[in-house]
């Protein structure tokens, strides 16, 4: 039994809807590492597939969208941005419980732990480094309305709305108190910058939401759930937070593969090379990246809502509540660098 995924009915749904796809017995197993949406490799006798569907229990409102994940994966797909090809998308949550999609599997590597980067060296790992922010910036390069996403979102008061609405994801996944957190909110509200400009964003981007190839290139862009138009400089926020904050908190659940000991350059440089491709003002960097930080809070918090009530499945969600109390911390401390 594959946790999350009826294969029984999957198989018979690809039967019947998809004929022809399968070719022999279908196989599913759920891919680690993952701490939201759920992935599983599909497996038949020639073929090599990734499905995707929402965690199971207590999914947050307009979070875990299957059909805009697919739409923007699918949109990409002609642009400088590396996505998979996607298949098909199942908005029936009947088939599997839940709605899901199909696309192709991208062979490489997911740098997830301090382990796997502790090989790479620092020309690799900066080569490596600066490859991730070039694909971030071709990201932000993209026309949307000429690949067909110029409805994909309302970028006029993104970052008054995202505020608004992480306070919204916190608010609905309150189970223990937590200080700090709604005086970071308070004063992250009261400082809004004006938006730097208008694009397709990420929502997610860090090192193990992309796959890595044997030459160290950026093969595929993964997990868009997020996605949107909004303020490019909120996913280069988001980035240094995963990039250098979580390097700060000792034992964090989330991701360990960024740190000094692998050879990294340091957040900074980052920026730097950002600024550098798009001519970018980033004068008010540190708000992005205190939002960031709350951001990351939130969904840490929403991740361990549902590991207390028994609705996670895959490893490391016990410890997944250990790392919001530092989270607000630093992002307080980045606010206070603008004052």
């Amino acid at each position: 039994m594959t946790p999350g995924l009826d294969i029984a009915r999957l198989r018979a749904y690809l039967d019947t809807e998809h004929a022809g796809l399968r070719d022999g017995e279908l196989r599913a197993d759920l891919i680690p590492g993952g701490k939201s949406n759920l992935t599983y490799t599909l497996r038949d006798d020639s073929h090599t597939w990734v499905l995707r569907r929402p965690p199971l229990g207590h999914v947050l409102r307009t979070a875990h969208d299957m059909a805009r994940e697919y739409r923007v994966i699918s949109a990409l797909a002609p642009t400088a941005v590396p996505v998979p090809r996607t298949l098909l998308l199942c908005p029936d949550a009947e088939v599997i419980g839940a709605p899901f999609y199909v696309m192709e599997f991208v062979d490489g590597t997911v740098y997830r732990t301090a382990e796997q980067t502790a090989a790479l060296g620092a020309e690799r790992a900066g080569t490596l480094a600066f490859t991730l922010v070039d694909v971030l910036a071709d990201l932000h390069e993209v026309d949307a309305e000429a690949v067909g996403l110029g409805d994909f979102g309302h970028p006029a008061g993104y970052l008054e709305r995202q505020v608004r609405r992480w306070k919204g994801q916190l608010d609905a996944s309150r189970s223990r108190d937590l200080p700090g957190v709604d005086e970071l909110h308070t004063r992250l509200a009261e400082s809004v910058p004006a938006e730097s400009g208008a694009s397709v964003v990420h929502g997610d981007y860090r090192l193990d939401n992309v796959v890595v190839d044997a030459d160290g290139r950026v093969a595929a862009v993964l997990d868009w759930e997020m996605a949107t138009l909004g303020d490019p400089l909120a996913d280069l926020g988001l980035l240094l937070v995963y990039w250098d904050g979580l390097a700060r908190i000792g034992g964090n659940a989330v991701a360990t593969a960024v740190n000094p000991a692998a050879g990294f350059p340091p957040g900074a440089a980052l920026a730097a090379r950002y600024a550098e491709r798009r001519g970018a003002d980033l004068t008010r960097l540190p708000w992005y990246t205190a939002f960031g930080f709350f951001k990351l809070a939130v969904i840490a918090e929403g991740i361990h809502y549902r590991f207390t009530r028994g609705k996670t499945v895959g490893a490391g969600f016990e410890q997944i509540g250990q790392i919001v109390p530092p989270l607000v911390a630093y992002g307080h401390a980045t606010l206070s660098e603008e004052a």
